[in-house]
């Protein structure tokens, strides 16, 4: 599934880096703890590696 967002797709990519060891778990913080928790690293990856090209900021609420 890709991110819908740049700041989703940053906070995929933070929980990624923390499922692969290459950053402490306990350092997640907000959305990035929720998807490392609940989120397998293939939907990490997929999410992580997303185009940022013309994808908002963050996604507008509605």
């Amino acid at each position: 599934m890709p991110a819908k967002s740049k700041a989703q797709q940053m906070a995929a990519g933070a929980a990624l880096s923390a499922k692969r060891g290459d950053k402490k778990a306990g350092a997640l913080k907000g959305a990035s703890r929720s998807m490392y928790d609940s989120m397998s690293e293939k939907e990490l990856k997929d999410m992580a590696h997303t185009k940022q090209k013309g994808k908002p900021q963050h996604k507008s609420k509605g």
